[in-house]
């Protein structure tokens, strides 16, 4: 990336400015008015900003929670965010109509200083964009050199016992993230290019077999969207300096083929055999090309928002593939825009094909099983709360070991997928043979564990 795509979002130098200069412009403004002695002016612009306040509260708590244009809640963080700043542009309007001079420039530029500020701010809400190149779409991550792959040459146990003699073969003190071409061999599906986190014993010439994350973003989202905002790469490169280079393979491969489609990680014929890609394209790819371990019990395959979805779709379908499934923000079936428009679009009109692609009727189909479910939800998701209880619930009653989380200040954002991540990682390692005892889920920060009945 060039050093323009890689400029944050959420942290340093860029937001800091545009929020103290839109704070700056905005104190000038009213300081002007009061210099010019304009105080009638003043009040009847707050006056309006504070309509225009209540205005934009309304109408995003509207769009948001009852009409459900968006198809979860923003959450009140996003829905203060907004009203707050039609508050401010209500005044700002106001301003630039009955001044004139400097007053009236600076008017003008805090329209859009606000505008900027309040759709950085919901970025950082949602910890959805981290750079501009995630942006513009623009690749963040490297491709994938030939000369780094490596298949198995020793298990992890070995691989321990080497350590233990402090001779272990030459590695790098950090993993590193690569994109690559996953060929849709079987499926024929259009998929965008996957990203691929090799940890440092992945990365040695006798690399052990380690276990493999399967991991998606949402919808709207990308490959490189899950590496960029969970922060999974930061997670496992501390996991692995802790452990003699041992962590987790994680791949996250397109589930969508755009970011504007949504394939219901389905076989149809709108936009593919996305469930035959996942399953079998990109699962052959790893254990031929990756030093992945074989058994189905050393997989997970996870997600977050539509790639929960999938999930806790592909995951108790394919026992044999994946032994963990993780989900954040779920949703109880795959739909786009409405199950009557899912099913009659995608499906045509059949509502018993549909019904084999949702996740309570596969857990139903598949039991009993020996899985494990570990999901997750923000505080103020109420919705993917009330989800991952009832699939956890059906889950429990298929026989698979259960984990359900809320998290705290947090909603249906990657938030909660990075709170979720390091005690489900440790879990996984634990599980896998990579880590040691975890401590318990109540001494992670900002996790509540809901029991499910």
């Amino acid at each position: 990336m060039t050093g323009f795509a890689k400029i944050h979002l959420i942290t340093g130098w860029l937001p800091l400015s545009l929020f103290t200069a839109t704070g700056v412009c905005l104190v000038i403004v009213l300081a002007l008015a009061l210099l010019g002695r304009r105080a009638r002016s003043l009040l009847r612009e707050i006056i309006i900003g504070c309509v225009c306040m209540a205005a934009g509260g309304l109408l995003i708590w509207l769009l948001s929670d009852v009409f459900m244009v968006f198809g979860v809640s923003v959450g009140w963080e996003v829905m203060l965010s907004v009203a707050v700043s039609c508050a401010i542009i209500g005044m700002a309007i106001t301003a630039l109509i009955d001044s004139h001079g400097v007053r009236k420039v600076f008017a003008i530029i805090l329209i859009p200083l606000v505008v900027f500020s309040c759709a950085l701010q919901i970025d950082m809400i949602y910890g959805e964009y981290t750079t501009l190149a995630s942006i513009i779409g623009k690749p963040e991550y490297k491709d994938l050199n030939d000369g780094t792959l490596h298949t198995a040459s020793m298990s992890v146990a070995e691989w321990k016992c080497l350590a233990a003699r402090n001779d272990l073969p030459a590695m790098p003190k950090s993993g590193i993230v690569r994109s690559v071409d996953i060929p849709a061999t079987s499926s024929g599906f259009a998929a965008r290019k996957a990203n691929v986190y090799l940890p440092p014993a992945a990365l040695s010439k006798r690399s052990p077999a380690l276990p493999v994350m399967i991991m998606m973003s949402g919808q709207p989202g990308s490959p490189d969207r899950f590496f960029s905002a969970s922060r999974i790469a930061d997670s496992l490169n501390a996991f692995a300096a802790a452990h003699h280079g041992l962590a987790p393979i994680v791949v996250s491969p397109d589930q969508n083929g755009s970011v504007l489609h949504n394939s219901l990680c389905s076989n149809t014929d709108v936009y593919g055999n996305a469930k035959t890609y996942l399953t079998v394209d990109v699962t052959r790819w790893i254990s031929s090309h990756l030093p992945a371990a074989k058994a189905g019990e050393q997989w997970m395959i996870g997600g977050f928002s539509q790639g929960a979805t999938c999930s806790t779709q592909l995951g108790p379908a394919n026992p044999r593939l994946y032994g963990f499934i993780f989900s954040v923000g779920g949703e109880l079936e795959p739909t786009s825009e409405s199950r009557a428009h899912t099913i009659e679009r995608f499906f045509h009109s059949d509502a018993a094909a549909y019904k084999k692609n949702v996740p309570l009727s596969i857990i139903a189909k598949h039991a009993p099983s020996t899985q494990t479910y570990f999901a997750a939800a923000g505080q103020w998701d109420t919705e993917s709360q009330r989800n991952q209880a009832t699939i956890g619930q059906a889950a429990k009653e298929a026989g698979m070991s259960v984990t359900t989380l809320v998290v705290s200040d947090a909603g249906h954002d990657w938030h909660s997928v990075q709170a979720a991540l390091r005690p489900a990682i440790d879990l996984f390692c634990q599980r896998t043979g990579l880590g040691g005892e975890m401590k318990p889920l109540q001494q992670y920060p900002r996790l509540r564990v809901v029991q499910v009945p």
